[in-house]
């Protein structure tokens, strides 16, 4: 081959690789924003807001409807009133702002307004149906954080936006079970009845100050931020292994240890509560700069334990457990908002981005999640959460999700 010949054949194999790459790189720009979408979207597609009578598998769109009761089901999980709708009504009112699209934000408006509407003829039978068998039951059984808090901060959301007394109502009595019904030690940390008394769950730092930062922001009063804050300094006083860097999933108060497990969701829902926080607490409050510190700590220590994937471990100490998606969503979202509000400096931005680059790889061609760990209470046996089930599109990872991708579409804007 003459020479000529040779260099115009090899600059059109570089040319058609230069542009190979270009569409591989273009494609991986899009494919972040695509699937977040299309996760989104099948939520939207799935949730009938119907009813099953579980016997004659016969759908109604109202209770009224169905010769009785005492056998519905929900049609769709994402229209129910657990603390994971409450994240994802919020994370659809994020992505709705972001986006400048109602579409999303008329879900979660949707979603309240359903809850609202049917849940007294269910409310009137409780005493018949157990309660995690009664739809929308949390509602009016305030008995832990968790049946209040995270669906509150939804309804927080849409009062903001579409006023109601009723939603009012709600809040105001949700408020008064944070601050004064529920289980406190001493110091006023936040605990459980159980599994011993007084459990302190990682987890309830989210179910609590989800509530109570937005419930400050919105009435203005002080005793919400300086409660929440008092709720930070205390957890971290408890369950921050500082030579980890991570917090234990619980302490037992009547022990005085903390449990054995450092479970990837938990330290997520600590961190998206003090990011709740930090986001909303007045510039000048006295603790804002402890809180600061505290956020920053946590995500260093969190930082040691990413994958190559991108992704974090579901207990996040021990690489031979599962790589699990919520907490890694959680972690990602935290860290790219960080960003975003001036908290962490632009060189933690490939953290958020291996964690995103990893995250989407657990959404399917269908619009659903994988990698996402069941339900799961605090244990003294480490195998139980190495034997912790995955069930395909759990709810307790898809807000998460959400979250995450939407502010990675801004930490993007912000190259």
């Amino acid at each position: 081959m003459c020479k000529g010949k040779y260099v115009k054949n090899t600059f059109l194999i570089l040319l058609a690789l230069i542009i190979t790459t270009a569409s591989i790189n273009a494609q991986n720009e899009i494919t972040g924003k695509d699937k977040l979408l299309l996760l989104a979207n099948t939520v939207i597609k799935d949730a009938s807001f119907k009813f099953f009578d579980t016997d004659t598998k016969t759908q109604y769109d109202t209770p009224e409807q169905a010769p009785s009761i005492d056998k519905l089901k929900l049609v769709s999980g994402s229209n129910d009133w657990k603390y994971w709708n409450g994240v994802l009504n919020v994370a659809m009112i994020r992505l709705s702002e972001v986006l400048k699209d109602s579409t999303y934000l008329l879900f979660a408006k949707k979603n309240v307004e359903f809850n609202f509407r049917n849940y007294p003829i269910f409310k009137n039978k409780v005493a018949k149906v157990s309660k995690g068998n009664t739809p929308f039951a949390q509602n009016w059984i305030m008995e832990e954080l968790d049946d209040c808090g995270s669906m509150g901060s939804s309804v927080i959301e849409i009062q903001k936006r579409f006023p109601k007394d009723e939603y009012m109502q709600y809040l105001n009595a949700a408020g008064n079970h944070i601050l004064k019904v529920q289980d406190r030690l001493e110091d006023k940390t936040l605990v459980r009845k159980g599994p011993h008394k007084f459990t302190l769950w990682a987890d309830d730092l989210y179910m609590g100050l989800s509530f109570t930062t937005r419930m400050g922001e919105m009435t203005n009063e002080r005793k919400y931020f300086d409660d929440a804050a008092t709720q930070v300094i205390n957890f971290h006083k408890y369950l921050f292994d500082k030579n980890k860097g991570l917090m234990h999933h619980c302490y037992y108060s009547d022990l005085k240890l903390p449990g054995v497990a450092f479970w990837g969701r938990a330290n997520g829902w600590a961190l998206v509560a003090q990011m709740d926080l930090l986001e909303r607490i007045p510039k000048n409050h006295p603790k804002r700069e402890k809180l600061i510190e505290l956020l920053k700590r946590h995500i260093l220590g969190l930082a040691q334990y990413q994958g190559p994937e991108g992704l974090w471990h579901q207990l996040l100490d021990r690489s031979d457990s599962y790589l699990e998606t919520s907490c890694t969503a959680m972690y990602t979202y935290v860290i790219a908002r960080a960003i975003n509000k001036g908290f962490l400096d632009a060189r933690y931005k490939t953290i958020a981005k291996r964690g995103w680059d990893g995250v989407i790889t657990k959404i399917n061609q269908s619009g659903l999640l994988e990698g996402v760990c069941a339900g799961t209470g605090v244990s003294d046996d480490m195998v139980f959460y190495y034997r912790r089930p995955t069930p395909l599109n759990d709810l307790h990872g898809i807000g998460a999700v959400i979250l995450a991708g939407t502010e990675m579409l801004l930490l993007d804007r912000s190259k």
